[in-house]
């Protein structure tokens, strides 16, 4: 616990000098805000901004995230010096999702907070929403992360698939076709849920934690398996 803490600390502070982790755990926020109170449409959903930006927030932040800090350790070598000084890679993977887990969590708090008055079980509910779809994109950050040979790499395979998870279900919101494809994807589902308990103060359909479950099943499996390939260092 203690290696999982250090690890930990040692990311909050590098934080504030990585523009690009950063900015993944700022932009969606800092838009939800500024659209929610600039923007007023006629006809438009109740809280539409903060419901659409949660969303992408779950597809962009906790992935690119992942990604990065993983593809660029290893670079570096800093994977290496720190197994060299006795931690262990299960102690480094949970001290790195453990800070990118909280970080999108204050991103959350934020879309909480624009969603409006919401009783205790929905706020609940909505922490619980957002929490499955920030792991799904953990794993699926780490899988790119831990594949990919340098930071250039992983950036030019994090770029496409985080545009795919995060703008998918913007774009399924005005057409058909796309939303049956999307409703396979974790972050589609995770607007559904958000809708669903703004709309009707319940969770949604059964079955959307199913999809969620099942895509943390795939990137996990995906991760496991590049991870006994290539491992950390």
């Amino acid at each position: 616990m203690n290696n999982v803490g250090t690890i930990l600390q040692k990311q909050w502070k590098d934080t504030w000098k990585n523009k690009v982790v950063l900015i993944q755990f700022l932009m969606f926020p800092v838009l939800g805000v500024v659209m929610t109170n600039m923007v007023k449409i006629d006809g438009m959903p109740e809280h539409f901004f903060a419901n659409l930006f949660s969303t992408m927030y779950v597809g962009m932040a906790p992935l690119t995230s992942m990604s990065a800090i993983l593809s660029e350790e290893k670079e570096k070598n800093t994977l290496r010096v720190l197994m060299m000084a006795g931690v262990k890679p299960g102690q480094y993977l949970a001290g790195i999702g453990c800070y990118v887990y909280f970080a999108c969590l204050l991103g959350a708090g934020v879309f909480c907070a624009l969603l409006g008055r919401m009783g205790v079980w929905q706020v609940l509910l909505f922490f619980a929403i957002m929490s499955a779809g920030i792991l799904a994109s953990m794993m699926l950050g780490a899988a790119i992360g831990v594949g990919s040979r340098n930071q250039m790499a992983a950036t030019s395979v994090t770029v496409p698939v985080m545009m795919v998870f995060s703008f998918l279900p913007m774009i399924a919101m005005f057409h058909d076709g796309v939303a049956r494809a999307a409703k396979l994807t974790y972050s589609e589902q995770v607007r559904i849920l958000v809708s669903g308990l703004l709309e009707k103060g319940g969770d949604g359909s059964g079955m959307a934690w199913v999809v969620i479950g099942g895509n943390i099943l795939v990137f996990g499996g995906v991760f496991a398996a590049l991870y006994q390939r290539r491992g950390l260092a």
